[in-house]
């Protein structure tokens, strides 16, 4: 099935014009290597590890990779979507009229920010958009209560509605990252050497999709990452259905992927020319990885950040992907940390879930009416 070209605005052109728009107020986050970790990825997985997998029986793969991690855990409130929100804002301001990033975007620009929330979103999250002296609106986890709720502050605020991913001069804004990642490693690498893959975490989509509008062109292969618990990976099943997949109902600890794609998003992302593929890795991946980033690396990331890493790390079919098209060369890949937003209590909980958590995180949670509902749409 072909899928449509991105509109004519999302082009490398546009993301570095978001990037001179946005670049006085966000951070320029820094590019870290770890040997630790590129050795890992250059050593074949034992066979039990592939045991009780798709791949059990199977040869490991051996790539030969060199990582390059961007930390956009140490982006301006923790995470990369202040890029888009600025520049969302930014934009907004020239025509006249995210969570903790929008509301830092509106706050620099004195403009007022209502954020429609669900109530199930973590304390860190709610702490962070309260810091930023939003006015934070609670919805319940389902579509219908937050379009409702959302209705109701554009008709008593006759505010303008900036989706969280799902819009041009978010995609572009998320973009930016992309072209610091390509300057970044180029400059670490010894001369003759290049950038050949990015990895990126896939929720909503703007993130992947601005990264592969900023990099389509220059020769660099953009893949993206997804959790597979309760179907977190609709990114990945909708390209290989070819129809998008417009309702996602997850509890994956990997919290910030739990979104479908929107409709530009998924224009983007099902196209090959733009993004090669996309991989899922399962809760104990996330954890494995996140494990050695924390323990390894220092940094301090939450689990939807090391998705690309887990995926690098574990999953056969892009390790097998990888040692087929580079051959005896070794790959330069930039890996996507794109947030930081968790907490120690968050983080404790997480690698000491006992069965009773994880029986509740399968059913679902409560939404404001009562039934236990897991369901996001896209946005």
């Amino acid at each position: 099935m072909s899928s449509p070209a991105p509109p004519a605005s999302l082009t490398r052109a546009s993301v570095e014009a978001a990037h001179a728009l946005i670049k006085p107020h966000i951070h320029d986050t820094p590019v870290l290597t770890n040997t630790t970790l590129t050795n890992l990825a250059n050593t074949r997985q034992a066979p039990e590890a592939l045991q009780r997998t798709q791949w059990e029986g199977q040869e490991p793969a051996h790539p030969r990779v060199k990582l390059f991690f961007k930390c956009e855990n140490l982006q301006r409130i923790g995470a990369f979507k202040v890029r888009g929100a600025f520049h969302a804002v930014t934009r907004l301001i020239e025509k006249e009229g995210l969570e903790q990033a929008l509301a830092l975007a509106a706050k620099t620009f004195s403009i007022p920010a209502h954020i429609v929330m669900p109530s199930i979103s973590t304390p860190s999250k709610i702490a962070g958009t309260r810091a930023q002296n939003a006015n934070i609106h609670f919805s319940g986890s389902t579509s219908t209560e937050r379009e409702a709720v959302v209705a109701d502050v554009i008709k008593d605020t006759g505010a303008t509605l900036i989706p969280p991913y799902d819009h041009p001069h978010i995609i572009l804004g998320q973009g930016t990252m992309a072209l610091e990642i390509q300057d970044q490693v180029d400059e670490l690498l010894a001369s003759g050497e290049k950038l050949d893959a990015v990895i990126a975490p896939c929720g909503g989509g703007g993130m992947l999709s601005g990264i592969a509008v900023a990099l389509h062109g220059t020769g660099v292969r953009v893949f993206g990452a997804e959790p597979s618990f309760q179907g977190g990976d609709d990114a990945r099943r909708g390209v290989e259905a070819g129809e998008r997949v417009t309702s996602v109902k997850t509890l994956t600890i990997a919290d910030g992927l739990r979104t479908p794609l929107g409709h530009h998003t998924w224009n983007i992302i099902s196209n090959k020319d733009y993004v090669q593929a996309l991989y899922a890795v399962t809760e104990q991946n996330i954890k494995d990885a996140m494990k050695l980033v924390l323990e390894r690396m220092k940094c301090f990331v939450e689990p939807s950040a090391v998705v690309g890493l887990a995926t690098i790390l574990y999953n056969e079919d892009f390790r097998n992907m990888v040692q087929r098209e580079a051959g005896d060369k070794t790959w330069n890949i930039g890996v996507v940390f794109s947030g930081g937003n968790t907490t120690i209590e968050a983080i404790t909980k997480i690698f000491a879930e006992v069965p009773e958590d994880r029986a509740e995180r399968q059913e679902g949670v409560l939404g404001r009416d009562g039934r236990r509902v897991a369901e996001n749409v896209a946005g």
